[in-house]
């Protein structure tokens, strides 16, 4: 059985999210809250109903809530859900 959801959980998703993959943070801001002009994200936590972002849009911080299509079960379901969620995301971009 994989991890549950706990803060440790979510901080260490959010750190490799925003370290490793800052360019699909910014494509969920896009393409998830249709905020187009975003130019920067950052993904503050992440819990088994959605995740929290911080997008930059006109020099502002504008805080975004992103819901998930399903309640995640564990750690391992939130990987491969951010996974499907950006392949989504690039399909909407083109």
């Amino acid at each position: 059985m994989s991890e549950q959801f706990s803060a440790a959980v979510s901080e260490r998703i959010c750190s490799h999210m925003n370290d490793d993959h800052a360019d699909a943070v910014l494509l969920y801001a896009k393409a998830f809250s249709n905020l187009t002009d975003a130019t920067a994200a950052q993904m503050l936590s992440i819990d088994s109903e959605g995740m929290d972002l911080n997008a930059q849009v006109n020099g502002a911080a504008v805080p975004v809530r992103i819901q998930f299509d399903h309640v995640l079960k564990d750690a391992e379901d939130a990987h491969h859900t951010l996974i499907d969620m950006v392949k989504q995301a690039r399909i909407k971009a083109k």
